[in-house]
């Protein structure tokens, strides 16, 4: 009986010393995780990055781009010549080595007449048009119009071209046709586009054609258009005249 009570009092004392064990290790663990949460520092906000305004970088913006519409024949087309050796192409061509706010409309159409620029024109001004270049009457001068007509389908172009946008620059190009046309033809044909350019307060470029009409080597084997190397002479003839507006 003795020696039961005495392995009853060594038990209790082991449990005791075991549950007192127990009891310690949850009192660190409970005091590790109070003082590693007492240490962080509380989330902030950089206050001289919050004072900050965030603005997104714009893009610099450059001039918005005028038209120059060029309208006229095959010349102006650009026929049998690639597109960009045309000399509208090569206007467009010193117009950006200049980095000028323009940007070249080349409405040419071959055979054009000016009783077919006339109704066509209409569709044409949907668009801008700050400056005007008009280059027709050449298919009317070979077909051998009458002056009178051709002269009154010009003026309705132009017209047309005031009325939708008064404050464009309007030139002209004046052109000739071969003697073999007949005098009586050939000289009022030729006056008709220095009179209507003054009638109208247009710039006038006195011929298209000027140093390329008759020059074998500047001229395609149609006889009528011109070459490559034609075509940038037409451009400095236009350029000459058509700079001071730019």
């Amino acid at each position: 009986m003795l020696l039961l009570n005495i392995e009853l009092k060594q038990l209790i004392h082991q449990m005791s010393a075991i549950k007192l064990r127990y009891y310690y290790i949850v009192i660190i663990l409970f005091t590790g995780i109070f003082s590693s949460c007492s240490h962080q520092q509380p989330a902030t906000t950089d206050q001289s990055d919050a004072a900050k305004p965030h603005t997104a970088i714009k893009p610099e913006k450059g001039p918005a781009l005028k038209n120059i519409l060029f309208f006229g024949t095959s010349l102006t087309a650009g026929l049998g010549v690639d597109p960009e050796q045309a000399f509208p192409a090569l206007i467009q061509q010193k117009i950006d080595s200049l980095k000028l706010p323009y940007k070249v409309i080349n409405a040419g159409l071959s055979g054009e007449t000016s009783a077919a620029g006339k109704s066509r024109i209409d569709w044409l001004l949907k668009q801008p048009v700050d400056i005007f270049v008009l280059e027709l009457g050449a298919n009317d001068g070979l077909r051998g119009i009458p002056v009178k007509e051709t002269q009154e389908n010009l003026q309705a172009v132009i017209d047309k071209v005031k009325q939708k946008y008064p404050k464009a620059k309007l030139v002209l190009a004046g052109m000739q046709m071969p003697p073999s046309m007949g005098e009586k033809y050939m000289v009022p044909f030729k006056e008709l586009f220095p009179a209507m350019a003054k009638k109208n307060h247009m710039d006038f470029i006195p011929f298209l054609l000027k140093g390329v009409g008759g020059v074998p080597r500047l001229i395609q084997g149609d006889g009528l258009h011109p070459t490559p190397e034609g075509h940038k002479i037409l451009a400095n003839n236009v350029w000459v005249i058509l700079q001071p507006d730019l």
